[in-house]
């Protein structure tokens, strides 16, 4: 590529925020007192020269400053414009780098430069041909769009790549900075690049807005279509009511008139308002007007001031408990005192007392199967209330509580508004089962959303997220039922009047079985109550050797399955009916006892038959349970020491342990033992069970016992069972769950149970008839339980077995 240069003294004719590129022709207003000067002073130079056409250098002037090259023009033809201004038509002819002023005719400016020619070398290069080839094949795509197919032509017979590139100053999408930057460019090739990046990124641009106006258009006209057959529609309603002699009305006038008509409080029916005013505000094609008439008939719906009477027949409603639940006096004995202030109130008038009314919160903690979802519906019963349950188990969303957000598509009212909706008054018995089974997670924790509904102080101001109006709550009676009390937030438990149902006693069992079980089961097997009979001796091994839990769910199975086989047989001719099924029935109908008390073994046969074998006692998730403890001495040849610990087995628990050897080592000598086993052999102590985790410090009187036993060589008692923390002095600390322990004790056929001392106030919660059962020692000291627990070392191995 060779490039020649030429010096030339030219006037400029300075062009605001415009660029001419040489091949293209312009026409200029004469008005412009530049352009004026700068035509004149190239008409007086062309007639000094003799040249036939003057020249002129059009050079952009962008915010006031000059470019650094210009264009060579010459003045094709002056006369008028197409309005009538006075013009002159000029083409660009080359490019020209600017140098200095200096002086010549007329006002104008003039300045001395060099021409820039290049040359490409013929043939051109494969590369530039093809560069040629896509930027014409570009520029038709563009041309084709506006229709300028005359341009086309035109555009295809440019061969030269300085004059195809310059074609490009005609482009209207470019901008001055551009085409600037294309005119400074010397070198064809590398304008004819940029040029051809221009035009592909135009291109582009061009076909994202085609899209966009394309998507936008078919919006606009499914718009337009929706509106006009919604206005058809309507049209045809109009017709249909014209000619059915119906009243004309809008949807929004019949919402006003009910919410007018409705028995709403004044801050719901002004809220209420203001929501059907926006419903007429809005249109038919708005999403807001569904969510809005969505709200407004859950507001409607709701029943604001419709309450259910009390029964105030404080002996009637303790009746109805007594019939249809058999023991769990502390509930009764609540609700028949809430019933009796609530008597009290309304006869002196105080029935809302601060904008608070009576209401109740009461969490039922109890193992499973002793009736603490049915006794729900038997409170709403005793007082005459509607019942409504919400389960809880595995909630995780805080909007399950307080309701979504109205902005939400399928927003909904939380639980709670739609349990007093579904209950149809504002007053019912709302069983939140399962409370302890609330989890959290990103979505929010629902126990933190119902501090404010069991809170007595708050809930009469309760707010829903979907509704946003207050609602009263305070006269809703909440029965919270829970399995571990561990499981409650603190701050939710704080909240709640605790009740526990410790499950119950074995004559308690043969009571429901006879008066509620049976009927209702003899009713689902298809039998008459005058057809199958089962004796209370059945009722009591089944629920003693059969079935052992603190509820009654799986008796209920037992009694299920023993009138199942008794109709089956009778159904196959085995057996004649009226049958009285007694107590040596049940192995032939339901198979060998599962549970057999370790007093009713055979002495040999028995796990503590062997020194290093105590019995303790346990709480669980379903109630008290007995627990064996079984320790055992290493060889001192195998050179093994220390403590060995199984059965799954937590810190606390493994700290007890640690605890109950320490003990055993300090006083050893003075309990006679032979301590010196302690130190050289290794110590293993094993919980069986080993699949059920364990913890806790109930069981530290028990591991001492079971040591001092193994070391004494003295076997613990059979009928003993014990249960205590135990300190490095030997004393012996409180603990929890005694009446579901001593439940658990009398199942079991335990007769004497070991407790701290400092319990001792915990067994007026214990029955009269298991405590009439039980022997019961509170001790403060290991060696009180040692004494009590192991059996004498001149005594026979055979322990008396209890009656």
């Amino acid at each position: 590529m060779a490039s020649t240069s030429t010096p030339l003294t030219l006037p400029v004719l300075p062009l605001d925020d415009e660029v001419v590129l040489p091949g293209m022709v312009v026409p200029l207003d004469l008005n412009d007192t530049d352009v004026r000067a700068a035509v004149e002073a190239a008409q007086a130079a062309a007639r000094s020269s003799g040249d036939s056409k003057p020249k002129v250098l059009l050079v952009p002037r962008i915010d006031g400053t000059y470019a650094n090259t210009g264009v060579l023009g010459t003045v094709e033809q002056v006369g008028r414009l197409a309005d009538g201004d006075p013009g002159a038509l000029i083409r660009g002819r080359g490019r020209v780098r600017i140098g200095a002023g200096t002086n010549g005719p007329g006002a104008a400016l003039w300045v001395e430069g060099l021409t820039l020619e290049e040359t490409l070398p013929d043939p051109l290069p494969g590369s530039v041909t093809e560069l040629v080839t896509e930027y014409k094949a570009l520029a038709t795509n563009w041309l084709k769009k506006r229709g300028a197919w005359q341009v086309v032509d035109r555009v295809q017979q440019i061969d030269d790549v300085s004059a195809l590139a310059d074609n490009s100053g005609y482009s209207p999408f470019l901008s001055t900075d551009q085409k600037v930057e294309l005119l400074e460019t010397a070198d064809p090739v590398a304008r004819l690049k940029l040029a051809t990046a221009q035009l592909r990124e135009h291109l582009a641009e061009q076909d994202v807005a085609e899209t966009i106006a394309k998507d936008v258009q078919e919006g606009v006209d499914k718009q337009q279509r929706e509106f006009l057959l919604r206005r058809q529609l309507d049209a045809v309603r109009k017709e249909l009511r014209d000619l059915n002699g119906e009243q004309e009305g809008e949807e929004s006038d019949d919402y006003r008139a009910r919410v007018e008509a409705a028995d709403l409080p004044e801050h719901v029916r002004t809220a209420a308002l203001k929501e059907v005013d926006k419903l007429e505000r809005s249109s038919d094609q708005s999403p807001e007007g569904s969510w809005i008439r969505t709200w407004l008939d859950t507001v409607l719906e709701l029943p604001w001031n419709e309450r259910t009477e009390d029964a105030y027949d404080i002996q009637g409603a303790r009746s109805v408990l007594d019939a249809e639940h058999f023991g769990l006096d502390d509930v009764k004995e609540r609700i028949t005192e809430y019933l009796a202030v609530r008597k009290r109130r309304a006869d002196r008038g105080l029935g809302v007392v601060g904008g608070r009314r009576g209401g109740a919160v009461l969490a039922l903690v109890g193992p499973p199967g002793v009736g603490k979802t049915s006794l729900g519906e038997s409170v709403a019963h005793a007082m005459g209330r509607k019942f409504v349950r919400v389960a809880l188990g595995g909630v995780r969303d805080e909007a399950e509580i307080r309701g979504h957000r109205r902005t939400y598509v399928g927003a909904l009212p939380g639980r709670i508004v739609r349990a007093v909706k579904e209950a149809g008054s504002m007053n019912p018995v709302v069983l939140l089962d399962e409370i302890d089974k609330v989890g959290s997670d990103f979505r929010g924790d629902p126990a933190a959303a119902l501090l404010e509904v069991l809170d007595p102080a708050q809930n009469h101001t309760f707010r829903d997220h979907y509704l946003e109006v207050e609602l009263d709550l305070s006269d809703v009676v909440f029965l919270a039922t829970a399995n571990v009390l561990e499981a409650i937030p603190e701050a939710l438990l704080d909240r709640m009047e605790l009740v526990r149902l410790d499950g119950y006693t074995e004559d308690e069992k043969v009571v429901i079985a006879r008066d509620h079980l049976v009927p209702r089961q003899l009713d689902r097997a298809g039998l008459a109550e005058d057809e199958v009979v089962i004796g209370e001796d059945a009722l009591r091994k089944l629920a003693g050797e059969y079935t052992r839990e603190a509820g009654v769910r799986n008796l209920e199975r037992a009694v299920t399955r023993v009138l199942r086989k008794v109709a089956a047989q009778h159904e196959l001719g085995e057996r004649e009916l009226p049958f009285t099924v007694g107590e040596d029935d049940l192995r032939a109908l339901v198979g060998r006892p599962h549970h057999v008390p370790e007093s009713a073994q055979d002495p040999a046969e028995r796990r503590t038959a062997v020194p290093g074998v105590a019995t303790g006692l346990a709480v669980t998730g379903a109630g008290g349970d007995v627990l064996f403890v079984e320790a055992s001495l290493a060889d001192p040849e195998t050179g093994a020491a220390g403590l060995t610990l199984t059965g799954q087995l937590g810190d606390v628990m493994k700290e007890s342990a640690q605890i109950a050897l320490s003990f055993l080592r300090s006083h050893g000598a003075e309990l006679e033992l032979p301590v010196a086993d302690l130190k050289e052999r290794g110590v293993h102590i094993h919980f069986p069970a080993g699949a059920v985790p364990k913890d806790g410090p109930s069981a530290g009187v028990t591991m001492t016992t079971a040591l001092a036993s193994l070391l004494s060589g003295r076997q613990v008692r059979t009928d003993v069972a014990m249960t205590g923390e135990v300190s490095l002095t030997g004393r012996v600390l409180p603990i929890g769950g005694v009446k579901q322990k001593l439940l658990a004790a009398h199942r079991a056929g335990i007769t004497t149970v070991i407790i701290p001392k400092r319990n001792e106030p915990d067994l007026d919660d214990v029955p009269a008839e298991v405590l009439d059962k039980l022997d019961v020692h509170p001790v403060t000291d290991v060696r009180q339980v040692l004494e009590l627990a192991l059996a004498p070392a001149s005594a026979d191995l055979e322990v008396p077995v209890a009656a």
